[in-house]
């Protein structure tokens, strides 16, 4: 029973992880001509793609809609804002000081044809861009899910507010929401076949990039978001829901893997809400804090934005040292985390804003911009698992200590 339990428990991780390293093995075999394998690849991505966005609306504004307490919301909220900033801080205390004690320019020596010239940051602009659209069919886009979000929670707190008259509707809602999370654990059956092509391809077209002159960047960040996998989600576990919480760290498994392959914390959502389901963090918690968390709880990019930052400081001969420049740093990290969330290729805003806040020449944007490629996958990682991190430690600030212990009762 207990050699079936675990079989049970890990099955479908060991075959993602097996489709992945035989994609990976065909991907390095067969160089470029593993990109034939793309499509197959694309198809699960873009199905996540094309789920998600629906599934974000119906899942806040349903559990809001439908939350006869108010002041539980209120608490889920106060104690999510807490939880997002508290381990945003502890990641850009660990960052800072790794990144001094191994500067990751350090012996770098690179030469890069000049950029043009970058038009200057509007910050107030792109504050006013990252929480509202200009028409409301650019809200129904996954480039646009902070003002989804936005939107998703102000429509239910107003059906909620008018009472027995949105009762049909937010119950319309729930059924919708149960309806596309089942369209999810179908295309999770494709899911092996789908990542294993992607990663196939992947290795296939960028495997030489990976190794060059960035490789100190990357031997200081790749074990770095590895050891925060391992060492501070288990404690945040524990933290969470005592022994209990540690052993269900298990479940962040299936999110992680899925998160490297689609390089996406928006894609990686509705794994996110099955893990967290089977850890037993409750519907209404776990169906605002993962939607939320998706677009704003970002300790991956806050990890390689302090990274970026420290390279071309070190490129550029310029001391990365005082208060000042960390909270700096901090700020800058926070900010990209919001703007660049949730999709492919969405960095290169947080990096612009790198460069020209801090004044460096235009020649420095395509060297963070490289960077940022090569350090997504780790960093999305870390930020879609560590959602549903959050979404336990926010269960044990709303629910107290014993909420796992009342979950199996």
């Amino acid at each position: 029973m207990d050699k079936k339990g675990v079989w049970e428990s890990y099955r479908f991780s060991v075959i993602l992880i097996g489709a992945i390293i035989l994609g990976s093995i065909i991907g390095v075999n067969f160089g470029e001509k593993a990109k034939v394998l793309k499509p197959l690849g694309d198809l699960f991505v873009n199905g996540m793609f094309m789920i998600v966005v629906p599934l974000v609306f119906v899942t806040i504004s349903s559990s809001i809609s439908s939350m006869n307490d108010m002041k539980r919301l209120k608490s889920i909220l106060k104690n999510l804002l807490l939880v997002f900033v508290s381990t945003g801080a502890v990641a850009a205390v660990i960052i800072l000081i790794v990144v001094n004690i191994f500067p990751p320019a350090q012996g770098v020596h690179l030469s890069l044809p000049s950029a043009e010239a970058l038009k200057p940051f509007q910050t107030g602009d792109q504050i006013v861009k990252a929480i509202t659209v200009t028409d409301f069919p650019e809200l129904i886009s996954r480039k646009n899910m902070l003002p989804l979000i936005i939107f998703s929670i102000v429509f239910g707190l107003c059906i909620n507010m008018i009472g027995e008259k949105g009762r049909p509707l937010a119950k319309g809602l729930e059924a919708l929401a149960d309806v596309f999370l089942k369209m999810i654990s179908l295309l999770m059956y494709y899911a092996p076949i789908g990542l294993g092509a992607y990663f196939a391809a992947l290795v296939g077209e960028y495997g030489k990039e990976l190794i060059g002159s960035y490789t100190r960047a990357m031997i200081v960040y790749y074990p770095l978001c590895i050891a925060y996998f391992f060492i501070m989600f288990p404690i945040y576990g524990y933290i969470a829901g005592g022994k209990l919480g540690m052993k269900s760290m298990k479940n962040l498994i299936s999110p992680a893997i899925t998160s490297i392959a689609t390089q996406s914390s928006i894609a990686t959502l509705p794994v996110n809400l099955e893990a967290a389901e089977r850890i037993g963090v409750p519907k209404d918690i776990r169906e605002i804090v993962l939607p939320i968390g998706a677009t704003a709880h970002m300790d991956g990019t806050v990890f390689s934005s302090i990274l970026k930052i420290s390279f071309l400081f070190g490129i550029y001969n310029v001391p990365f040292e005082g208060v000042g420049v960390y909270i700096s740093a901090l700020i800058l990290s926070i900010l990209g985390g919001v703007v660049m969330s949730g999709v492919p290729g969405g960095g290169l805003i947080g990096e612009m804003l790198i460069v020209t806040m801090y004044g460096f020449p235009p020649g420095a944007f395509p060297i963070i911009a490289t960077i940022g490629y090569l350090v997504d996958p780790p960093a999305t990682m870390i930020n879609a698992t560590g959602d549903t991190v959050a979404a336990m430690l926010v269960t044990r600030l709303v629910e107290g200590k014993d909420w796992m212990l009342k979950k199996l009762k």
